[in-house]
């Protein structure tokens, strides 16, 4: 009973001090909570007033570069012409929207086009990837930058996130297999006998699995296995 009657006592002085705590404190708290909505009036007007209206007109403008993208005239899918936004356009205009986000994936895909190693890489840095394959693609893209740039360590690390993007059977065991390339080019065929490995045994129905064993025996006999 004794015990039960201390409880009692407890929450009761511990409701009286939060009664005491808010009344002293009224002020400081209206001023939070009026802040705190005025946080959340700001954000839905701008969703719903600037956002989403932006986001409108860049799906409406990237439809251009997209189309002269797929025809390969990357010059006109980068920079526009007339009234036709270009990628480069797109991301000045529409960077915040989700359409200015994947304008940023298509122009690294263009200077991955045209040779142009270093800004493919800057500009596949910037996208912020939300699909599983765009996300796989850009990070083996860059792997393939790197390469061409002779930066074989930093290839090697693109073509792992690659790899471990997404364990479907399209980008998986293909940026495994550049990985394994890559590791070969380095001299650790270890290495690229566990890569080699995991596509046989992971990623048994791919295209990549078909001739993988030639490479598997090529790799152990460069290790001296």
């Amino acid at each position: 009973m004794a015990d039960s009657k201390e409880t009692t006592l407890d929450i009761g002085a511990s409701i009286n001090k939060f009664e005491g705590y808010i009344e002293n404190n009224k002020k400081s708290l209206i001023i939070i909570g009026g802040a705190i909505v005025a946080v959340l009036a700001a954000y839905v007007l701008y969703t719903n007033f600037w956002l989403k209206p932006k986001e409108l007109k860049a799906q409406q403008s990237i439809f251009a570069a997209q189309f002269n993208f797929k025809n390969d005239s990357i010059d006109l899918a980068i920079n526009g012409k007339g009234a036709d936004m270009g990628f480069k356009q797109i991301i000045d205009e529409y960077g915040s929207t989700k359409t200015g986000n994947l304008a940023k994936y298509y122009l690294g895909m263009c200077y991955m086009k045209k040779d142009q190693w270093q800004n493919a890489i800057d500009a596949l840095k910037d996208y912020d990837a939300e699909d599983d394959i765009t996300g796989a693609l850009a990070l083996g893209a860059i792997g393939d930058a790197n390469m061409e740039l002779g930066k074989k360590d930093d290839a090697l690390d693109f073509y792992k996130k690659a790899a471990d993007w997404d364990d479907n059977q399209f980008t998986a065991p293909y940026f495994l297999k550049k990985q394994a390339f890559a590791y070969e080019l380095k001299g650790d065929y270890t290495s690229a006998i566990t890569a080699y490995t995991k596509i046989q045994t992971n990623f048994a129905q791919s295209t990549e699995a078909r001739d993988v064993e030639k490479y598997i025996a090529r790799a152990t006999a460069k290790a001296g296995k």
